[in-house]
Protein backbone atom coordinates (compact mmCIF):
# COMPACT_ATOMS: atom_id res chain seq x y z
CA UNK A 1 0.00 0.00 0.00
CA UNK A 2 1.59 3.25 -1.17
CA UNK A 3 0.94 5.41 1.90
CA UNK A 4 1.55 2.75 4.60
CA UNK A 5 4.57 3.52 6.80
CA UNK A 6 5.06 -0.17 7.66
CA UNK A 7 4.96 -1.17 3.99
CA UNK A 8 7.71 1.39 3.42
CA UNK A 9 9.76 -0.09 6.28
CA UNK A 10 9.19 -3.59 4.87
CA UNK A 11 10.39 -2.58 1.40
CA UNK A 12 13.34 -0.54 2.75
CA UNK A 13 12.04 2.87 1.63
CA UNK A 14 12.00 4.04 5.26
CA UNK A 15 14.94 2.95 7.42
CA UNK A 16 14.35 1.19 10.72
CA UNK A 17 16.62 -0.25 13.39
CA UNK A 18 16.09 -3.84 12.33
CA UNK A 19 16.53 -6.77 14.67
CA UNK A 20 15.90 -9.46 12.08
CA UNK A 21 14.32 -9.93 8.68
CA UNK A 22 12.96 -13.03 6.97
CA UNK A 23 11.31 -13.45 3.59
CA UNK A 24 7.93 -12.99 5.27
CA UNK A 25 8.40 -10.59 8.20
CA UNK A 26 10.58 -7.82 9.62
CA UNK A 27 11.36 -7.11 13.28
CA UNK A 28 12.55 -3.65 14.29
CA UNK A 29 12.82 -1.47 17.39
CA UNK A 30 9.78 0.70 18.19
CA UNK A 31 10.48 4.46 17.99
CA UNK A 32 8.37 5.05 21.12
CA UNK A 33 9.25 2.12 23.41
CA UNK A 34 6.86 1.23 26.22
CA UNK A 35 9.27 -1.23 27.87
CA UNK A 36 13.05 -1.72 27.97
CA UNK A 37 12.62 -4.07 25.02
CA UNK A 38 9.94 -3.04 22.53
CA UNK A 39 10.17 -4.49 19.06
CA UNK A 40 7.56 -4.48 16.31
CA UNK A 41 7.19 -7.42 13.96
CA UNK A 42 5.36 -6.83 10.68
CA UNK A 43 4.60 -9.01 7.67
CA UNK A 44 6.33 -7.93 4.48
CA UNK A 45 2.97 -7.90 2.67
CA UNK A 46 0.22 -5.46 3.60
CA UNK A 47 -2.49 -6.83 5.87
CA UNK A 48 -4.55 -4.18 7.67
CA UNK A 49 -4.78 -6.06 10.95
CA UNK A 50 -5.58 -9.42 12.52
CA UNK A 51 -9.23 -9.15 11.51
CA UNK A 52 -8.09 -8.99 7.88
CA UNK A 53 -6.17 -12.26 8.12
CA UNK A 54 -9.02 -14.74 8.43
CA UNK A 55 -8.39 -16.93 5.39
CA UNK A 56 -5.70 -19.52 4.64
CA UNK A 57 -3.26 -16.89 3.37
CA UNK A 58 -3.92 -14.77 6.46
CA UNK A 59 -3.31 -17.77 8.70
CA UNK A 60 0.11 -18.25 7.08
CA UNK A 61 0.93 -14.55 7.47
CA UNK A 62 -0.13 -14.54 11.13
CA UNK A 63 1.91 -17.67 11.77
CA UNK A 64 5.02 -16.33 10.07
CA UNK A 65 4.73 -13.02 11.95
CA UNK A 66 4.15 -14.65 15.34
CA UNK A 67 6.98 -17.11 14.74
CA UNK A 68 9.44 -14.28 14.10
CA UNK A 69 8.10 -12.42 17.16
CA UNK A 70 8.75 -15.44 19.41
CA UNK A 71 12.19 -16.04 17.88
CA UNK A 72 13.19 -12.40 18.33
CA UNK A 73 12.00 -12.41 21.95
CA UNK A 74 14.29 -15.37 22.64
CA UNK A 75 17.20 -13.79 20.73
CA UNK A 76 16.84 -10.61 22.81
CA UNK A 77 17.07 -12.61 26.04
CA UNK A 78 13.43 -12.32 27.11
CA UNK A 79 12.62 -16.02 27.19
CA UNK A 80 13.77 -16.85 30.70
CA UNK A 81 11.85 -14.11 32.53
CA UNK A 82 8.96 -13.74 30.10
CA UNK A 83 7.56 -11.24 27.65
CA UNK A 84 4.31 -10.12 26.07
CA UNK A 85 3.20 -10.40 22.44
CA UNK A 86 0.42 -7.94 21.58
CA UNK A 87 -1.48 -7.08 18.45
CA UNK A 88 -3.99 -4.26 18.61
CA UNK A 89 -7.03 -4.40 16.33
CA UNK A 90 -8.92 -1.27 15.28
CA UNK A 91 -8.99 2.20 16.77
CA UNK A 92 -10.69 1.15 20.02
CA UNK A 93 -8.16 -1.67 20.38
CA UNK A 94 -5.33 0.86 20.24
CA UNK A 95 -4.20 0.26 16.66
CA UNK A 96 -2.64 3.42 15.24
CA UNK A 97 -0.89 2.00 12.15
CA UNK A 98 -3.28 -0.10 10.09
CA UNK A 99 -0.77 -2.72 8.97
CA UNK A 100 -0.72 -5.93 11.01
CA UNK A 101 2.00 -5.78 13.63
CA UNK A 102 2.96 -7.59 16.81
CA UNK A 103 4.53 -5.77 19.73
CA UNK A 104 7.23 -7.73 21.56
CA UNK A 105 7.47 -6.22 25.03
CA UNK A 106 9.78 -7.23 27.87
CA UNK A 107 12.68 -6.40 30.09
CA UNK A 108 10.52 -5.48 33.11
CA UNK A 109 7.45 -6.86 34.90
CA UNK A 110 4.39 -6.10 32.80
CA UNK A 111 1.24 -5.29 34.77
CA UNK A 112 -2.30 -6.47 34.13
CA UNK A 113 -4.70 -5.21 32.96
CA UNK A 114 -2.63 -3.46 30.33
CA UNK A 115 -4.75 -0.35 29.89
Amino acid sequence: MADCVFCKIADGTIPAKEVRRTEHAVAFHDLNPQAPVHVLVIPTVHVGGARDARDDAGERILGQTMRLAAEVAEELGLGERGYRLVTNVGAHGGQSVFHLHVHVLGGRPLGWPPG
